[in-house]
């Protein structure tokens, strides 16, 4: 898979170096779930049997994080992840058009004449809800319209679970809530957090239970505080682990800023420097403080036997 940064406007040269027949789905499309899914999997098999490439086209930053909108706090798919699970998907292109103050301003006529239709996009596969333009004054129908005969749109309807509208806003309520049965039925997989091993306050080992702590590589939505079951991502080997997301109270006072500490199941070795994926697979429990290091240690030593039963499960 290719991938493309554009600008708004356009340049020629630009233009006529990516402008060929293609199908293109169109959106934000953070957290690539089930829904986003549906929209781009119609987009990769119409342009499979036009024989013609399969385009997304996506923006970032997030407008609502440019614009400070809403409760925007972190990606669920940064672009490195969107980049991998695209290719993944069958995608051919990615178009990342860069989103910032100018383009916020660009009307819906603008954005399809000097964006979309340069592109030569023979057809454009949106999700139901699609909007786009200044103020999101544009939808399907005006997208449609404003393709003039040589962009068709076609629209994919929405994406339901026992009846509700899978969503990412849905997720990262899910997600802090600490619900990841519902975050990882609607992702369609687990959610993952990926960061570089580094050193943290060695704590871990000297209650005998060592653990990686996790920098994280980019602004991920944080889930909520607390102990995770997870599998471990390494040098393409999954190892079965627990994790804690939190400020750790029994240690610790007045600290807000959580990290991610990662005890791998069975496993020994040197982390440090080293790039992780985990994915979360299920929650265990909310972080507490205790009044003791030892009703910590035997705390940590069931959350090890639920993490394994579970792993073992799933």
């Amino acid at each position: 898979m290719r991938t493309v940064t554009l600008t708004y406007p356009m340049l020629p040269q630009a233009a006529a170096e990516w402008a060929q027949p293609q199908i293109a789905a169109l959106g934000q499309f953070d957290g690539l779930h089930r829904g986003h899914a549906s929209v781009i999997s119609s987009a990769v098999a119409l342009a499979r049997t036009e024989g013609v490439p399969a385009a997304v086209i996506t923006f970032y930053p997030h407008p609502k994080d440019v614009m400070g909108k809403g409760d925007y706090e972190g990606y669920l798919t940064p672009p490195r992840d969107k980049q991998e699970l695209l290719a993944e998907m069958g995608v051919d292109i990615l178009y990342v058009i860069e989103f910032n103050e100018q383009l916020s301003q660009v009307s819906p006529e603008d954005f399809v004449s000097v964006m979309l239709l340069p592109l030569r996009i023979t057809t454009a596969i949106v999700g139901f809800d699609f909007r786009f333009g200044y103020k999101g004054e544009g939808d399907a129908e005006m997208l449609r319209r404003l393709g003039d005969g040589s962009m068709k749109v076609e629209t994919v309807p929405p994406f339901l679970l026992d009846g509700v509208k899978v969503s990412s806003s849905g997720i990262r309520k899910g997600l802090q809530n600490g619900d990841m049965e519902l975050a990882n039925s609607w992702f369609g997989r687990c959610y993952h957090l990926r960061g570089t091993v580094s050193h943290g306050e060695k704590r871990g080992r000297t209650i005998g239970f060592p653990t990686a702590n996790l920098e994280l590589e980019d602004r991920y939505v944080i889930p909520a505080k607390g102990v995770y079951a997870v599998r471990a991502i390494h040098n393409g080997k999954t190892l079965p682990g627990v994790m804690n997301v939190g400020v750790k109270p029994t240690f610790h006072e007045g600290v807000t800023v959580p990290s991610f500490e990662v005890h791998l199941l069975d496993f020994a070795g040197d982390l440090y420097g080293q790039e992780m994926r985990v994915d979360l697979v299920a929650f265990i429990r909310p972080e507490r403080r205790f009044d003791s290091v030892e009703s910590l240690i035997s705390q940590i030593r069931e959350d090890a036997k639920t993490a394994e039963r579970i792993l073992l499960e799933s």
